[in-house]
């Protein structure tokens, strides 16, 4: 008598979710390779990298298609959109939407794509939550009143050699351990 054996299926959810997880690159390496694609974004484009630019964009995109003539009494908005101009029609809204992908891609990639929150034992989730969304609020406006975010200032600026640049960064680092005291039972 034999045995019949059953039939493998494929498992979807397996192959995205289920996948081993695999240790994270040097950070010496991990910092030489964003070198050479901030190199490379700079030699191929004559820009940096940045992200607040490309959200800014998309949030104008959605303003001029609901509200066009607030957008046109805008001085800010209107050097993004307005008239002729589509404010999707930018170099960096290719490279907001590659950087999100790639990232969905290396989590997937070395068994990181997961939904967690991230949080020390004394709060809750939906305190971690809360603090998140005021943190990014916060960063989101200071980035636009800098005139860009830390990547697109402190990355690209920094690399360039830029004074304000640099000052953004000291003032960064020196806000987050002036702060760092108040918010630490986020994290013990």
């Amino acid at each position: 008598m034999t045995v019949a054996t059953p039939k493998k299926t494929f498992d979807w959810r397996g192959f995205f979710l289920n996948r081993p997880k695999k240790d994270y690159i040097h950070p010496y390496l991990g910092g030489l390779l964003l070198g050479l694609v901030l190199f490379s974004a700079f030699f191929l484009t004559g820009n940096g990298l940045g992200a607040s630019g490309g959200l800014n964009r998309l949030i104008v995109a959605v303003q001029d298609t609901i509200n066009p003539a607030h957008v046109d009494n805008n001085p800010y908005l209107l050097k993004m959109a307005g008239g002729d101009k589509n404010p999707l029609d930018d170099w960096i809204i290719p490279m907001i939407f590659g950087t999100a992908l790639g990232g969905l891609f290396s989590g997937w990639q070395n068994g990181r794509l997961q939904i967690e929150t991230n949080k020390g034992p004394q709060i809750s989730n939906r305190t971690r939550w809360l603090m998140a969304f005021l943190g990014g609020m916060i960063m989101g406006y200071g980035a636009r009143m800098a005139r860009g975010c830390t990547s697109g200032l402190a990355l690209s600026g920094g690399a360039v050699l830029s004074v304000g640049a640099w000052a953004f960064m000291f003032s960064v680092f020196g806000g987050a351990y002036m702060l760092a005291y108040f918010v630490r039972k986020l994290w013990l």
